[in-house]
């Protein structure tokens, strides 16, 4: 099901760029590098949305602590 509906969605600019990227023998220590590089950028990424969404719902350490003991 997955292998459909890739094939099915043409390809963005990320994975275009990738595709260019990797059209040359990379070595191990290097897919390790760029693995390592998309995840931090990714991390960053969703640690600012998380940042955004409990500055605009005014969460607290108190609701998490709410949260945490079902109260």
């Amino acid at each position: 099901m997955l292998e459909q509906a890739a094939a099915t969605q043409p390809l963005n600019e990320v994975q275009l760029m990738l595709l260019r990227l990797f059209s040359r023998p990379v070595s191990t220590q290097d897919l390790d590098a760029i693995q390592n590089i998309l995840l931090d950028y990714y991390n960053n990424a969703l640690q600012k949305e998380l940042d955004r969404v409990i500055a605009e719902k005014n969460i607290t350490r108190e609701d998490y602590e709410r949260i945490l003991t079902n109260q």
